[in-house]
């Protein structure tokens, strides 16, 4: 079994469970998709609900990225990271006013527009403050990612933009709205897409909706294809980072881009997922009559996503180097749903062996709880151990 590289020496005497950050490789996926945007000439905003660690955020920041927010807190997160206010977008169904303000007092980029009822806020709010809003309209494509139904948000059923077929409605009443500035089109259709036929149908909807638009007298400075290029959970140690390459060079393919027209994209899982895990100690291993358990003292509360994805994650035991052996791999919390995966295969588990679950980078960390009173995990980074 090949496993990742870790530095166990430096691990001891740290407080388990933690998440470990691999530094290095962040760098190098940024380098790489930096290098590909260039190529092209588009514009990438990190998505920051994938992993809102200050020090990631900087180094982020640092390489040159926007930023995607999806809540007040995630705006503010990006001021306090340094991301440029010129580069900061702000999407979500539900804005609450003191969210808005936050971004016009910043004067954010872009507005990602979801309702019209929200357009209408924003121009009211925006009128408030003598101030004119940039917005771009999130449609709605119904284009299916072919994903995990909890992580799907460009169907017809899900809550997130505005249907096609309600947008005339909407540029019909754009004009009446003083304070805002109508920018171009923004889309996401999901999370964790390794089908990229998803992309393709994507690209085709745009291109139909921009001929429309232009038919009608409407022309789209920015184009935002949003994220959700998936990674590989199965192979961490064999592929470190996705294939950026043919993700951006299918998106060149197929859009139709109009002179000057900027495209834009929001990238979050895929540039930070790999480059963290999360180490947790064995506590127990429990012989059952029909089942061995090794019980952990991390649980859904350090890493959820097993219990409310069925998500995979890769585990390796990286203290012992023992026989394989099978496990329910299993956490402390008080629910029967605190089970990280069923028949592991481990190198043999002994109490106080430390398990690494690999690529825990994206909504590892950002989405930990404090659930039976437990402590939230602290960070460790390669570049400061």
């Amino acid at each position: 079994m090949i496993k990742g590289t870790f530095p166990i020496d430096k691990f001891k005497g740290l407080k388990t469970p933690f998440y470990y950050y691999n530094i290095e490789l962040l760098r190098e996926t940024l380098e790489t998709v930096n290098s590909l945007i260039s190529k092209y000439g588009y514009h990438q905003h990190y998505a920051i609900k994938a992993n809102a660690n200050p020090y990631i955020l900087r180094i982020i920041a640092e390489s040159g990225f926007g930023a995607d927010c999806v809540s007040g807190g995630e705006v503010q997160a990006a001021l306090d990271a340094g991301f440029p206010v010129g580069r900061i977008v702000f999407a979500g169904v539900g804005k609450a006013d003191w969210e808005i303000n936050l971004g016009l007092d910043n004067d954010i980029a872009c507005f990602n527009v979801e309702s019209l009822a929200e357009l209408r806020v924003i121009n009211e709010l925006a009128a408030d403050k003598g101030k004119t809003a940039t917005i771009a309209l999130r449609v709605n494509p119904n284009v299916d990612a072919h994903t995990h139904a909890k992580i799907t948000t460009g169907l017809q059923e899900n809550k997130f933009g505005i249907n096609i077929g309600m947008l005339p409605g909407v540029f019909e009443e754009l004009p009446k709205l003083k304070n805002v500035c109508f920018t171009g089109i923004h889309f996401h259709i999901g999370s964790q897409i390794t089908d990229m036929s998803a992309f393709r149908d994507l690209c085709i909807r745009f291109n139909e909706l921009q001929d429309n638009l232009e038919a009608s007298g409407i022309t789209l400075e920015n184009a935002n294809f949003g994220g959700g290029l998936g990674i590989d959970y199965y192979h961490p140690n064999h592929i470190p980072m996705p294939d950026f390459e043919n993700y951006f060079a299918s998106f060149h393919k197929l859009i139709k881009q109009r002179p000057g027209q900027q495209i834009h994209f929001e990238l979050g899982r895929s540039i930070v997922a790999q480059c963290g895990s999360l180490i947790s100690k064995v506590l127990y291993v429990k012989e059952g009559e029909v089942k061995k358990f090794a019980i952990l003292d991390a649980g859904f509360t350090e890493l959820i996503r097993p219990a409310m994805y069925d998500a995979y994650h890769h585990m390796e035991n990286i203290t012992n180097d023992g026989t394989i052996e099978i496990y329910d791999v299993v956490g402390p919390i008080c629910e029967s749903s605190d089970v990280f995966g069923k028949d592991v295969k481990l190198n043999e588990v002994r109490r106080n062996d430390l398990i690494a679950f690999r690529s825990a980078g994206a909504y590892g960390e950002v989405m930990a709880s404090q659930y039976n009173c437990r402590s939230l995990p602290k960070a460790w980074f390669s570049d400061q151990l």
